[in-house]
């Protein structure tokens, strides 16, 4: 059974709202980006409960994990105010190119629509804080100078909702997401999956607080990583920080 074939895991489910693990590779909804998909998270979770559901917010084709649904249009409306207010903690796990500080902040603020030239558009006030969790250096010579590469396993934290922020703001302070075709190295991203035996976007929601839309009560959600996560930790040595 494919991953378009098999049910969506379900994290939570209340009368209110629905929150699935998406997998890597399945868009949320139809878009013009890939005109060619057949297989949606919307259209797939609404067969299987068997009723109607809205997306709270949006994850990128290639990213993995945590995916809120409103039951209604009314909670749908109330969960998009809380994301646009950045009232929702959320925390994504990555691996990047390169070792990054220890921690760090990055305020850069973006174009509204990453597929068009920035020049002229709206720039939007974005911000991501980001922890290192552990760092590794694999036998990948990428340049001449050097006969090994370095990764490093981080843990993000988007304060804002940008399109492709975490993508674009790692990509900005030289440290892009290992996997991103779009604003990685390519030749690095296939050296990467020659090496781990696996191409994807190496980027996980991994978990988001946010107050109940009809209770208030603080609900905190976790996507646990799937296994190739723990499969990439395996090919070590790496350095826990």
């Amino acid at each position: 059974m494919s991953a378009a074939e098999a049910p969506l895991n379900i994290i939570h489910i209340d009368e209110h709202l629905v929150a699935i693990d998406k997998p890597a590779g399945l868009l949320v909804h139809r878009s013009a980006i890939d005109a060619q998909a057949q297989v949606f998270a919307l259209q797939m979770l609404r067969d299987q409960l068997g009723r109607k559901v809205w997306p709270a917010h949006r994850l990128d084709k290639g990213t993995s994990g945590l995916l809120l649904f409103a039951l209604s249009a009314e909670i749908a409306s109330s969960l998009g105010q809380a994301f646009e207010q950045g009232l929702v903690r959320k925390r994504y796990l990555t691996l990047l190119r390169g070792w990054p500080a220890a921690d760090g902040v990055i305020e850069h603020p973006l174009a509204k629509d990453p597929e068009q030239a920035s020049k002229g558009q709206l720039m939007l006030a974005a911000r991501t804080d980001w922890q290192r969790l552990a760092r590794v250096e694999w036998p990948l010579c990428l340049d001449p100078s050097f006969a090994s590469s370095r990764f490093a396993l981080v843990e993000a934290r988007p304060h804002t909702g940008r399109r492709h922020q975490l993508r674009r703001h790692f990509k900005h302070i030289s440290h892009p997401i290992i996997g991103d075709s779009t604003h990685g190295k390519g030749a690095q991203n296939r050296a990467v999956a020659g090496f781990l035996g696996l191409q994807r976007l190496w980027l996980h929601a991994l978990a988001l607080e946010i107050r109940h839309p009809a209770s208030g009560e603080l609900l905190s959600l976790h996507a646990p990583p799937g296994p190739e996560w723990a499969a990439l930790q395996a090919i070590g040595p790496w350095q826990q920080d």
